[in-house]
């Protein structure tokens, strides 16, 4: 954990603002849009433009947000423009032209009117991860949603995580809070009539979420509803042998399940010597056993991105910085087709980068989009200023009595900080 958090330290130099979500004038014509509605376990947030915290609500809650796209040839696909000053330049920035708290009922009319206008009355439910403030989670989507393409109605689910990387547990008990309601929000999926096809999208620690909710749903239920299409599993922060049992409670038929991985992933290389040297998820190899067996057994689908090489650090979002990836995977998406081996066909570079890495364990690869990353954002160090000096001793740089660390890059106190010179 030492080693993530100094990661942290160094990623946290460069500062952007908070509480981004208010919002501003739509100023610029070429700029696109997406209309999400947004279903969260959050309590509200104290802070303007903030909406909600990191803490847990008493009932889930609902909102309508719009989010401005700024022009391609300013942005870089997979990317997500924060602003560098407040207010947001919808130009150059993504910025927020709507967000309202709404009722449930008001949420439900938005939620119908959206199904009617979509092309193939489909719908694409996100489930973000560990270390995500609610507007990392709004801004995130909003790329993907945009990025892929899908005609899919967005929702975006959003449990009470503090977005710090200290509060792993925290963040943890955060999603078996939100089991609940998040089974609640499917079943309303399954019973609505005009909805066709549902894909569940999960990253990160979300994972355990979206399973534990489908788990729950598919018990109650008898089985899952056959419109639960595809179930997208990025980067899963999962004990292997739990999602064996997971898998077995939701018994058959399933969703298809398409899981992406990467062995060099450094995020859950720490989690897994949390939660005792259990192999996780997101982090295993597919062509070796027992896991290759078992997943062709269970037609899990694997696309192993090992080898993509991306500016993550952590090699724990790769999904939304390839941008070749996003829109190859969002055109399947869109297109209803399956993405498999022989169809990851953008480009010679495409090819060659998945070369040998792309495994189908499956009859069918399913249907994927990018996930988002949210593991470390660049307001970490804000997290660090009052709680880092607990892990002084074994933090390089850190304060062998306890005393906080300075994360203040013009300091350059630390041997942490000095890395900001770099």
């Amino acid at each position: 954990m030492a080693a993530v958090v100094l990661l942290a330290l160094l990623e946290g130099c460069a500062s952007r603002p908070t509480g981004v979500l208010s919002p501003v004038a739509d100023t610029a014509p070429s700029t696109s849009r997406v209309e999400m509605l947004v279903a969260t376990t959050r309590g509200r947030a104290s802070k303007p433009g903030e909406m909600f915290g990191g803490e847990r609500g008493m009932t889930p809650s609902f909102a309508e947000i719009t989010v401005s796209i700024p022009p391609d040839d300013v942005r870089k696909i997979g990317e997500v423009a924060w602003p560098k000053k407040l207010p947001s330049d919808p130009a150059t920035d993504f910025a927020v032209l709507r967000a309202e708290e709404v009722t449930q009922g008001a949420a439900e009319n938005w939620f119908n009117t959206s199904v009617a206008k979509s092309q193939d009355r489909s719908v694409l439910v996100f489930i973000h991860g560990f270390n995500n403030r609610f507007e990392d989670s709004v801004y995130r989507f909003a790329q993907i949603v945009h990025d892929s393409g899908t005609d899919s109605v967005p929702v975006l689910v959003t449990w009470p995580s503090r977005g710090s990387l200290l509060a792993y547990g925290y963040d943890r008990e955060s999603t078996n809070y939100t089991r609940n309601a998040l089974e609640n929000l499917f079943q309303y999926l399954a019973r609505d009539p005009d909805v066709k096809e549902v894909s569940v999208l999960a990253h990160s620690m979300g994972n355990w979420l979206a399973l534990e909710s489908l788990r729950q749903m598919a018990i109650r239920n008898g089985r899952l509803p056959p419109k639960f299409k595809n179930v997208m599993l990025a980067a899963p922060d999962v004990d292997v042998d739990v999602f064996r049992s997971q898998i077995a409670d939701m018994g058959a038929p399933r969703p298809q399940f398409t899981l992406f991985v990467s062995r060099d992933d450094k995020a859950l290389a720490v989690s897994r010597r949390v939660w005792g040297n259990v192999a996780r998820l997101g982090s295993i190899d597919p062509e070796q056993e027992p896991y290759k067996a078992e997943l062709a057994a269970n037609n899990i689908s694997v696309i192993d991105l090992t080898k993509i090489k991306t500016g993550d650090s952590l090699h724990h979002g790769k999904f939304a910085e390839s941008p070749e990836i996003v829109q190859l995977i969002g055109t399947r998406l869109s297109d209803g087709q399956a993405l498999t081996d022989n169809r990851l066909g953008l480009g010679d570079h495409i090819v060659t980068a998945t070369a040998g890495v792309a495994h189908a364990a499956g009859t069918a690869a399913g249907l994927a989009i990018a996930a988002p990353v949210a593991f470390i954002d660049q307001n970490t160090r804000d997290n660090f200023a009052s709680r880092v000096g607990t892990l002084g001793a074994t933090v390089p740089g850190g304060s062998a009595n306890g005393s906080p660390v300075s994360t203040d890059c013009d300091s350059r106190k630390t041997a942490a900080t000095k890395a900001c010179d770099r």
